[in-house]
């Protein structure tokens, strides 16, 4: 099975990086293949334009590297999301790629005289968030719940595509970064497992 890991941040040096980078080693222990999206590095454009808005209105095609993130994402069975917290959300250039690729048309469909329909359903969803608070300070301020408010639910269950796993390491700006790739490995050695319990329980 493929994993798509898309990571979101500028310095290919950062914990984000290597987070990502344990998570891929993960999945090839465990026998799978990925593909790392290194949006920074690539210059994807997160900036929502009138053509944006035209796909949405279903009058014209996705724009050529909207169109090239839509196959990368066709092409896995596992979509996994690696991001430092910005202000308490993902990074605009994740909020912006999420905005420009999860289109109408392609990700849903809506509008005049058409049912509305969820077309991820087969792309499962792994979370995987960084931040320098203390879980305290997160759950003191209703962080866990708002995450999945906002994501989980108001991004990925509006698509359609199941959240397997929704993970938020924390204190990483008090603890050394070992621990969280330790947990970032496991991370990708279990993946498809979550999957596959998912699909059983479904």
């Amino acid at each position: 099975m493929h994993a798509l890991i898309v990571v979101a941040h500028p310095d290919p040096k950062s914990l984000s990086h290597g987070i990502a980078a344990q998570i891929a080693e993960g999945v090839t222990l465990a026998g799978h293949t990925f593909e790392i999206a290194d949006i920074a590095a690539e210059g994807f454009d997160p900036r929502y334009t009138a053509t944006d808005l035209a796909v949405h209105r279903r009058e014209v095609a996705p724009a050529a590297d909207v169109a090239a993130e839509q196959a990368r994402i066709d092409g896995a069975d596992t979509l996994v999301l690696v991001y430092p917290v910005y202000w308490w959300s993902m990074p605009a250039l994740l909020k912006g790629w999420i905005d420009r690729v999860f289109a109408n048309g392609w990700a849903y469909d809506e509008g005049t005289g058409i049912k509305p329909v969820k077309r991820l359903r087969h792309l499962k969803v792994h979370l995987v968030a960084i931040g320098g608070a203390t879980t305290r300070t997160y759950a003191r301020h209703g962080y866990f719940g708002a995450m999945k408010t906002q994501i989980d639910h108001g991004i990925f269950d509006y698509v359609g595509a199941p959240v397997a796993t929704s993970e938020l390491m924390l204190d990483t700006e008090t603890q050394g970064p070992a621990e969280h790739l330790e947990a970032a490995l496991a991370i990708g050695c279990s993946l498809f497992e979550a999957r596959h319990s998912q699909d059983e329980a479904a």
